[in-house]
């Protein structure tokens, strides 16, 4: 059955390719998005469908919600404030209010809302599950400037400060972030599921692993690794990896995100649930910049300054068991994903390096350190 379907941040990465399977599916496509200048600087992208209602509105102010809200059954909220960026109340506003906002628009005006589907975050969980040799699984705390100083990269166990193995993360894993991102989107999360509970709207919360494609902003240097790697290499520059290249992301193509996304929508045993979303594959910051680079045609290698990042965290891959078990799995392997966003990239016609600008000023700001 067609629905109306609100996606908000529609014209991102996610949100973007979310609405074309939409529309492929045959519903109907609304879509708010600020088109924030840091992401998108030339307005409105081409690749927003001609045959959707488009609202260039803001989650923070009350009437671009409300009027994206009307006339609406389902809504993907996928708008949010992201990377690491010293903006720090805009995480707040943007993630956590804007989402307060949603409720409580629906409830002053009774709107009747079928399903809510938002983007949570792994970075809610902060380091992850590990393991010590000697004492087994371990939840430490966040790595201490001394530690990181000291370039003692690896978590090391709270009880005897040996260095950890990392282990999958299940959604039962301790919710330890300190990031102001991460705190604003674990806030989103626990108001999408309570609120969504308080109300009777059923809701669902998706962490999200780190998600890439085509379509993510080749501007914004704070976030999105691939993106931020690509434009080194395309403009001749190696890139700059912190710590030493060994710490682990999970990588998700946003075709596998976005079929996640409907999977949970259109599941009736979704309701107040939140579900990891990657791959279960751990990836080396390190091999992907060489993997980057052979598909540029460029040289292999990255800069290592030894720089950090205070508040990151050393490796994050996701046990994803409890989606897979309803039967969404991923299907892009690493490699072709990779392959898709190259061919896109090449496609855009010179692109040029932000990073470098955003790197000193991180600096200039102790959110990038050097040992």
């Amino acid at each position: 059955m067609s629905k109306r379907v609100l996606v908000t941040g529609g014209a991102g990465l996610i949100g973007s390719h979310l609405v074309d399977l939409l529309l492929e599916k045959g519903h109907t496509v609304k879509i708010l998005d600020n088109l924030d200048d840091q992401t998108h600087p030339h307005g409105k992208p081409d690749w927003i469908p001609s045959d959707v209602e488009f609202i260039h509105g803001d989650m923070r102010s009350d009437a671009d919600v409300k009027n994206a809200l009307t006339n609406v059954d389902w809504v993907f909220h996928q708008a949010a404030f992201g990377g690491f960026t010293p903006a720090l109340t805009q995480y707040i506003d943007v993630n956590s209010t804007g989402t307060a906002r949603i409720f409580e628009l629906i409830r002053e005006h009774k709107l009747p809302i079928e399903k809510i589907v938002a983007a949570s975050s792994q970075a809610i969980y902060g380091p992850g599950l590990y393991t010590c040799p000697s004492h087994g699984t371990q939840a430490p705390g966040m790595r201490t400037m001394e530690q990181l100083k000291a370039g003692r990269w690896e978590a090391e166990c709270p009880q005897c400060n040996a260095p950890m193995a990392p282990e999958l993360n299940p959604e039962t894993a301790p919710k330890s972030g300190e990031t102001i991102y991460a705190i604003s989107k674990h806030a989103e999360e626990k108001l999408i599921l309570g609120l969504g509970k308080a109300m009777d709207i059923p809701t669902v919360a998706l962490r999200y692993a780190v998600t890439y494609g085509p379509r993510q902003s080749i501007f914004n240097p704070y976030t999105g690794v691939v993106s931020i790697f690509s434009t080194r290499l395309l403009n001749n520059q190696r890139p700059v990896v912190y710590e030493d290249g060994k710490q682990t992301r999970d990588f998700l193509y946003v075709s596998d995100n976005v079929a996640a996304n409907l999977f949970v929508m259109e599941h009736l045993d979704t309701a107040y649930q939140a579900y990891n979303v990657g791959t279960q594959q751990p990836v080396e910051i390190g091999n992907l910049v060489n993997q980057l680079a052979r598909l540029y045609g460029k040289p292999e290698g990255a800069d290592m300054p030894g720089s950090f990042r205070p508040g990151d965290v050393r490796h994050f891959v996701h046990r994803c068991e409890k989606l897979y078990a309803l039967g969404w799995q991923p299907k892009v392997s690493l490699d072709e994903g990779l392959g898709h966003y190259v061919n896109w990239i090449q496609s855009q016609g010179n692109v040029q390096d932000y990073f470098e600008e955003a790197f000193q000023r991180l600096q200039q700001l102790q959110m990038v350190v050097s040992r």
